[in-house]
């Protein structure tokens, strides 16, 4: 049904501009990064003026030295998982695993044409094998730097079991939307791009549903939250803005970390409040009201269907540029393929879409920035301005956030505006409250 695709061959040299894009991106990555490296190191910078009565110079100090700690452990990581894709393309790797793939469904005695078989096995072994590789990074980054500065509460044990079940989570829900993804673009034909938008947004409604009740209760737990004046704030708070508020539970993510937060899922009326333990330990009732308010102002400003809106077309314009691809067989030979099996296609293709994706990931960060604005405004409309500012600071001070960011940096990488930005923003209508 897919012979009469278009696809865009011309010879084109696709091994050498992948990695070309590649090491373009990881240089101004790593530009930007560096950027950053350099402010926290500058012993000039100190608590900004607007801050200097609400944040000490000793939980600065004790940011930067995170900030740095983290930066550092970045450009390592970054470099490793660098030179890792590299070597997957320079030696040819895939090729390699393509093969396993198909001998081990051989050896288990599974003949015939299975390319969705072979596909799914093709690809948790590369998605596991990157995993294992990941571990040691893993453990230095919880062992040793949340360790040394003091948010590090899981065990070694904690972090073996977390491990093993996201291992087994990626084998239980990885397959099903690769086997269910190839099939929709087998059966598709030409215009399959339109299917495999629907396939996508459809998987993307299933996580959000199962992943608060089906899947963090995995690895957290959930209690309600006990009755009380928080409690009664919290319904009065709902109810004010027709929220329709069914539960409030209260998850025990001290258990890992000493980092706080707060959200809320659900469709229709059935909407549940989380609010992490850290956060009932180091805010107060108003505190927390207002930040929940902040929550609020992403549900009545319909933030999260508005970003499922950006999320559904960029997989729209994935999709569709990749049908142009899927049957380019100097694209599969550039890469060591004798034959185009469409997962190979749709992973190479990844390739070429890196700078496009980039681009992408930082439009969408505008836009969660211009979000969480809008949010700041609404709690401030609701009355809030004061205790959201409180909250605000005690948040990034308690978290160690970086007061002195390099505005390049978080242009380009913060789904957040910088603290200094939004209290920035706060001022005007906190002087009309």
């Amino acid at each position: 049904m897919m012979d009469h695709l278009v696809t865009l061959d011309g010879g084109l040299p696709y091994k050498p501009i992948v990695l070309g894009f590649m090491w373009t991106i990881y240089v101004w990555e790593q530009y930007l990064a560096y950027r950053q490296y350099r402010l926290l190191r500058d012993p000039t910078l100190g608590v900004p003026k607007s801050l200097k009565a609400e944040v000490t110079d000793e939980d600065h100090q004790k940011a930067k030295a995170y900030g740095v700690d983290k930066a550092l452990f970045g450009f390592v990581t970054s470099a490793f998982t660098q030179i890792q894709n590299t070597l997957l393309i320079v030696l040819d790797a895939l090729p390699s695993l393509w093969a396993i793939s198909g001998d081990l469904l051989v050896k288990a005695g599974l003949l015939g044409e299975r390319d969705i078989l072979r596909s799914v096995l093709f690809v948790l072994i590369m998605v596991l094998g990157m995993t294992v590789l990941q571990i040691p990074f893993s453990l230095y980054s919880t062992f040793v730097i949340e360790e040394r500065h003091g948010f590090n509460k899981q065990t070694i044990a904690l972090f073996l079991s977390d491990l093993l079940k996201e291992l087994l989570l990626t084998v239980v829900l990885l397959s099903p939307l690769i086997a269910g993804l190839l099939s929709v673009i087998q059966w598709g034909g030409d215009q399959f791009f339109y299917y495999v938008w629907i396939f996508m947004l459809v998987f993307q409604i299933v996580m959000v549903i199962i992943y608060p009740t089906l899947i963090q209760p995995l690895f957290n737990t959930f209690k309600p939250l006990e009755e009380g004046a928080l409690r009664q704030k919290i319904e009065k708070l709902a109810k004010s803005v027709n929220f329709p508020l069914a539960k409030i539970f209260v998850i025990d993510g001290s258990k890992r970390s000493s980092h706080s937060n707060a959200y809320f899922f659900g469709f229709f009326k059935q909407k549940r409040i989380v609010l992490y333990d850290t956060l009932l330990e180091h805010s107060n009732h108003e505190e927390i009201c207002a930040v929940l308010a902040h929550e609020l102002g992403h549900w009545k400003k319909s933030h999260i269907y508005k970003m499922l809106g950006v999320s559904q077309f960029q997989i729209f314009v994935m999709f569709y540029l990749f049908s142009h691809f899927i049957k380019s067989k100097p694209l599969y030979e550039a890469f060591g393929f004798s034959d185009t099996p469409i997962i190979v296609g749709l992973i190479l293709f990844s390739f070429l879409y890196q700078p496009a994706d980039s681009l992408m990931s930082f439009v969408g960060n505008v836009l969660s920035r211009k979000h969480e604005f809008e949010a700041d405004a609404f709690a401030k409309k609701l009355g809030h301005t004061a205790t959201l500012v409180s909250a605000l600071i005690k948040l990034n001070t308690k978290n160690r956030g970086n007061l002195n960011p390099d505005k390049l940096y978080s242009a380009w990488h913060y789904s957040h505006p910088p603290l200094v930005e939004r209290l920035a923003a706060i001022a005007p209508l906190k002087k009309t409250d």
